[in-house]
């Protein structure tokens, strides 16, 4: 549905947006198509439609659908995207001219057009909003760049051809049970969709690099995701040493933007068909795409911090399924949304027999072991029992061992020695840390210096609750002299290690890669991750372990893996036997009989109470719809950042009701927008952490 022009949408925006009549009489409109159909760039839900406007002549040639433009829109220059351009209007008033192109290129294809308008309508938010995030912003000089020879754009090479020798061989894909028929799928055009429980190891690159040269060598384009610049320079060596340097192009937010822009648009303009990257290429308008791909789909970082916060899994899948395109889903670890696929028949399951996984990933112990306690009775509290020790001691003489610690820094939370109160700050209440050796406590909100007496007892001393990885380094230094420790987490992140001897400790998805496998990991303070306070602990604690895991040597080669958590719980119990889909099985099994995503679709409002039970008394839920609240919504920050009476309500439907409801409470917040309303509801659509 279309609207007049911007100077008609909006209350006195007429009187605004009029020029001169003089200038208005010299507008001629364009002969042929002379309505453009505009996308403005305006993200009040009110105004998410689309509007129309005339092309003048002088602009006819360069207002090409997908273009940049300026237009007024209540009475301000504003920018905005050509959708259509048509012979005709349905609206009877005066129609406002295109003031401007801002340049020719057609950079908003109409697929990904469609595709921003269905994750809008999925998540409950703005064309707008969802444009920002699939369209970089223009680099004028990046644009102007030299094109090479001079052909229609559909006449554009897609990059250098792709041999069927490259595609054809399966690699290690032949480790999994079906791994060579998705191969082959895939080579002969057609579109599988698999859910992948990857082995573990270093040769994952490896296969994703080939699946997307079998999805090339049909003549079909491809893209892949994952979650940091780590995996991306994996991925992007792996599909170079296969298809050579010119076959694809790599998209991260980490690029300048000068060269994101003209990567951008090389696959925008067909010259290249194989795209990599992270988060905010999983919009790259990909020409004849074939296949898309999500790497550890279960990573946080996969889920985009801004409105309509759409997650990458989600997106890639609407892709898939849009454009008909192949889909592969994979990972060490599963999540419950990936265990849906498969459950649903969406997807199949990609994985490998279980003499093969025993041949591949390494020897898992607990140190709370019915045996182990039988030898050390302090290996059920003890941080680092003797198992544990001993596993280090044997490790380092044939390679480097890996530590694997929750939290960064030194002693990221402590308590009073005498009666074990925790210490928080007397300012804000905020969280006390002590950052360093014979260095005073501070609060992690407010900075402010914390007094050691406890306003309990009375009592100076300290003890530790989290021990981060600088603590953990200190201790490892007394415990093994003469072995050299290194540390990686947080800005201080190390790509790989050599080989020989050595401890290395690192934060959750900082661990280095160390050439031949590390001997040994020790998974330390399992509890830590266990104990979050979050729908996802357990999968999300499962996840972790497994890509530390599946850096060590496979157990036939002598790896082995301590992890300190007791043995009976679900998630240490898939570590120990390797196996996430089970897992997964559980986890979404589970969250079906309570009634949790994904088995339904959740919708979080945001903001004052009142304001809340106004806008849910004003709209029509779905009639299988009940609402959860309200609950004091939490922050993570001082509690003076959070405005008084703001709550939280959760709306939860059946999943066949997902998108009814979230276009149910849109039209809500563009009813709340469009009568001004004041106070403010912030709706998020299938929101991370729900707890």
């Amino acid at each position: 549905m279309t609207q007049a022009a911007a100077t008609d949408a909006a209350p006195g925006a007429r009187r605004a947006g009029r020029r001169p009549a003089r200038q208005r009489a010299s507008q001629v409109a364009a002969s042929e198509l002379p309505v453009a159909r505009i996308a403005v760039d305006v993200p009040l839900p009110h105004l998410d439609r689309l509007f129309d406007y005339l092309v003048p002549q002088r602009l006819s040639e360069s207002a090409v659908r997908g273009s940049r433009v300026r237009v007024r829109f209540a009475g301000r220059l504003t920018g905005g995207f050509i959708t259509e351009r048509a012979a005709g209007t349905e609206h009877h008033g005066r129609l406002s001219f295109i003031e401007r192109v801002v340049s020719p290129e057609p950079v908003l294809t109409e697929e990904i057009a469609g595709l921003a308008r269905a994750v809008a309508d999925r998540y409950g938010g703005t064309l707008a909003d969802v444009l920002r995030l699939a369209i970089p912003p223009r680099h004028a000089a990046a644009e102007s760049e030299p094109r090479g020879p001079a052909a229609p754009q559909e006449a554009r090479p897609a990059g250098p051809p792709i041999t069927t020798s490259a595609a054809g061989k399966a690699g290690t894909w032949d480790r999994y049970l079906a791994g060579t028929a998705f191969l082959t799928a895939l080579a002969d055009g057609r579109s599988p969709r698999a859910v992948w429980s990857a082995l573990p190891g270093p040769a994952w690159p490896d296969e994703i690099a080939r699946a997307v040269a079998a999805a090339a060598a049909s003549g079909r384009g491809a893209l892949v995701v994952v979650p940091d610049a780590r995996d991306l320079d994996l991925v992007d060596a792996a599909l170079t040493a296969l298809l050579g340097p010119s076959a694809h192009v790599s998209l991260s937010a980490q690029l300048g933007p000068a060269e994101r822009y003209r990567r951008w648009l090389a696959v925008l303009r067909g010259e290249r068909r194989i795209v990599t990257g992270t988060r905010s290429a999983m919009f790259a308008p990909v020409a004849d795409l074939g296949l898309v791909v999500l790497w550890d789909e279960g990573d946080d970082l996969h889920g985009e911090p801004r409105a309509p916060y759409p997650h990458a899994r989600d997106v890639l899948l609407l892709r898939a399924h849009r454009c008909r395109a192949a889909a592969l889903v994979g990972g060490f670890a599963r999540t419950a949304e990936a265990a849906q696929l498969v459950a649903t028949g969406w997807a199949k399951d990609l994985a490998a027999d279980r003499q093969t996984v025993r041949e591949f990933a390494p020897m898992v112990r607990t140190a709370g072991e019915d045996a182990e306690l039988a030898r050390d009775e302090a290996a059920r509290t003890a941080r680092m029992p003797s198992l544990a020790l001993h596993t280090v001691r044997a490790g380092l003489e044939s390679g480097p061992v890996l530590f694997q610690v929750p939290r960064r820094g030194y002693l990221a939370a402590v308590a009073c020695q005498g009666c074990g109160a925790r210490v928080r700050c007397a300012e804000c209440a905020g969280p006390v840390a002590l950052p360093g050796p014979h260095q005073p406590l501070r609060c992690l909100w407010c900075g402010s210096r914390v007094g050691q007496a406890c306003p309990a007892c009375g009592g100076t001393g300290i003890r530790a609750l989290v021990t981060g990885e600088r603590r953990t380094a200190e201790e490892l230094r007394r415990a093994f002299p003469g072995v050299p420790v290194r540390t990686s987490s947080g800005p201080d992140v190390v790509a790989t290690v050599p080989g020989s001897a050595a401890i290395v400790i690192a934060t959750p998805g900082a661990e280095p890669r160390a050439a031949g496998g590390y001997a040994a990991a020790i998974l330390l303070d399992g509890w830590s991750l266990l104990a979050r306070p979050g729908l996802r602990a357990g999968e999300e604690a499962l996840r972790r372990w497994m890509n530390a895991a599946a850096l060590v040597r496979p157990g036939p080669a002598g790896g082995k893996v301590i992890i300190m958590a007791d043995p009976g719980l679900p998630a240490v119990q898939a570590l120990i036997r390797w196996d996430g889909r089970t897992h997964a099985r559980r986890e979404l099994a589970e969250r079906e009989e309570l009634r949790l995503p994904p088995a339904v679709r959740m919708a979080a409002l945001t903001g004052a109470a009142e304001d809340i039970g106004q806008f849910l008394g004003a709209v029509s839920l779905p009639q299988r719809a009940d609402v959860l609240g309200p609950v004091p919504a939490e922050q993570d920050g001082p509690a003076g950042q959070q405005a008084a009476g703001t709550a939280r309500y959760l709306v939860r439907a059946p999943s066949a009701d997902g998108t009814a409801l979230a276009v149910v409470l849109r039209a809500g917040l563009a009813e709340r927008s469009a009568a001004k309303s004041q106070g403010q509801v912030r709706l998020q659509l299938d929101p991370t952490e729900l707890i």
